[in-house]
């Protein structure tokens, strides 16, 4: 029975991890579904699902001489698949603003109050050590509209944080 697993790797960013990650899952005989993989500061992480007929602990003996090598610290979990199972983002939000703690909590406090469902979130520090400036992009469904996204970002924009708010055309093509 094909069953899904989420499998989390994370360590100092080089040449060469995803290549190698995905040809040993795919030598295992799993299939890839949802993926994200990312630097983040100097290090990479890896989230991904995973469709494998085995259990788990087979699947961790697969992952783990790969991970030793590559010195990443790697998860396995069994979760529901789910594929094809959520709604697409109908708004994009980017976020310029001069970094300070607080400013993530801030902003998706607004925006969850507002009635914003969060599917993606990308951040990024720009600018200097001296003056560092805090980047956001954020997907997700407007239950109540743009307008109540605006007005709830309101007070931030004031704070003189650059907000963009725009609708995603879901029905290209």
């Amino acid at each position: 029975m094909i069953k899904w697993y989420m499998i989390t790797l994370v360590g100092g960013d080089k040449p060469g991890i995803v290549a190698k990650v995905t040809t040993a899952l795919y030598q295992a005989g799993c299939n890839l579904g949802e993926t994200t993989m990312l630097r983040l500061g100097g290090n990479f992480t890896i989230m991904l699902m995973a469709s494998f007929i085995g259990a788990e602990e087979t699947l961790e003996r697969v992952i783990e001489p790969v991970a030793e090598e590559l010195q990443l610290r790697c998860h396995v979990d069994y979760i529901e698949g789910k594929l094809h199972d959520h709604v697409e983002p109908n708004v994009r939000i980017t976020i310029f603003g001069s970094d300070k703690a607080g400013i993530v909590a801030s902003v998706t406090s607004s925006l969850a109050d507002a009635g914003l469902n969060i599917s993606q979130l990308d951040s990024d520090v720009a600018g200097s050590e001296e003056s560092p400036i805090y980047i956001m992009n954020i997907e997700g469904v407007a239950e109540n509209g743009i307008d109540s996204l605006e007005q709830a970002l309101e007070s931030i924009s004031a704070e003189g944080v650059e907000i963009n708010i725009e609708p995603i055309d879901t029905f290209i093509g």
